[in-house]
């Protein structure tokens, strides 16, 4: 019995814009909420500050992660600000509960509460604070459309996907910043120019590159313990690069390939958005057949651990 049907658009692209494989009106804009991520963390890399602050592949992953606020996500937050001159206090993300039960119930132990480091969304925003101290700006309000670090991100989103990012209609993300109205093909671009940066400046050029190496090297500050994210980037090393978001989108890049992925499930669905990005790396040649099983069929399992179905991808998608 099919219980839950999802429907959604996805898009393959190169960096010139040639769409190599289409599902749905993939001219239709899309919220990337935070499947974009590694796209605004480049700004972050360009400035310099990883060399200026002694930084690594750590605190580069965690500036494209919606983590789980583990305690490596969370310490390593507030070290890096610390690096900066900066303190939790400097974050403008907000405050939510980590993902992780037994991160909850350490919490409830200590008699503590969440902080802003425990945000997914607190390397990132680390990483705006970061580009702000290096360019001498203000980092107050940085979260702010008209702030100098978020224009700075839409140039990066226009050099990337090749239209002018200012002229997107936005809203406002779970965490406070402006999140662009992009057309999924623009947004599959964008992730192709990271994947393939040969027609970038050598300066953001670098940039992708070592984004993408900093995502292989630290899958789990990507996401965490048992995310999709963290284990694919962990499985594929070099090979993929992923990128959940909320509301169901989802990103990826191909490097091997030269190929950026977008999709998007139009009712919201994460689980069904990993199952879409899963199905397609398949279908791209890029997953080992030991592996296809677990990701194309997981489980669903109830509360006492009892096998009760499964997702999977509809027989009839891509052929």
């Amino acid at each position: 019995m099919v219980e839950s049907r999802h429907e959604g658009i996805a898009a393959v692209v190169k960096p010139d814009g040639t769409v190599v494989a289409a599902w749905g009106d993939i001219d239709a804009a899309i919220l990337p909420r935070s499947a974009n991520k590694p796209i605004q963390a480049m700004a972050f890399v360009e400035s310099g500050a990883v060399e200026r602050f002694g930084l690594g592949n750590e605190h580069i992953a965690l500036s494209c992660a919606s983590h789980n606020g583990e305690p490596r996500h969370v310490e390593t937050v507030r070290a890096w600000l610390q690096k900066v001159g900066l303190s939790e206090s400097d974050l403008e993300c907000g405050t939510h509960p980590p993902r992780l039960q037994a991160s909850i119930e350490a919490l409830t132990r200590e008699e503590a509460l969440p902080t802003p480091a425990f945000n997914n969304c607190s390397g990132k925003h680390s990483g705006f604070l970061t580009t702000a101290v290096v360019h001498g700006e203000p980092t107050r309000d940085y979260i702010k459309y008209d702030h100098p670090v978020q224009r700075r991100l839409r140039d990066v989103m226009t050099d990337l996907c090749g239209v002018d990012a200012g002229g997107f209609a936005h809203g406002t993300d779970g965490c406070g910043i402006p999140t662009l109205a992009t057309p999924l093909k623009r947004l599959a671009q964008a992730m192709a120019s990271m994947a393939d940066p040969s027609r970038l400046s050598s300066k953001r050029a670098d940039a992708a590159n070592r984004i993408r190496a900093a995502i292989s090297a630290e899958p789990f500050m990507m996401a965490g313990t048992g995310r999709f994210c963290t284990r694919i980037n962990a499985a594929l090393p070099g090979v993929a690069q992923v990128k959940t978001g909320a509301e169901g989108v989802f990103c990826g890049m191909l490097p091997g390939q030269g190929l950026g992925i977008a999709l998007k499930m139009w009712d919201g669905a994460g689980r069904a958005a990993e199952i879409a990005m899963a199905t397609l790396l398949v279908h791209l040649g890029v997953v080992p057949a030991a592996q296809q099983e677990e990701l194309l069929h997981p489980p669903v399992k109830n509360v006492v651990g009892l096998l009760v179905g499964e997702m999977r991808p509809a027989k009839s998608w891509l052929g």
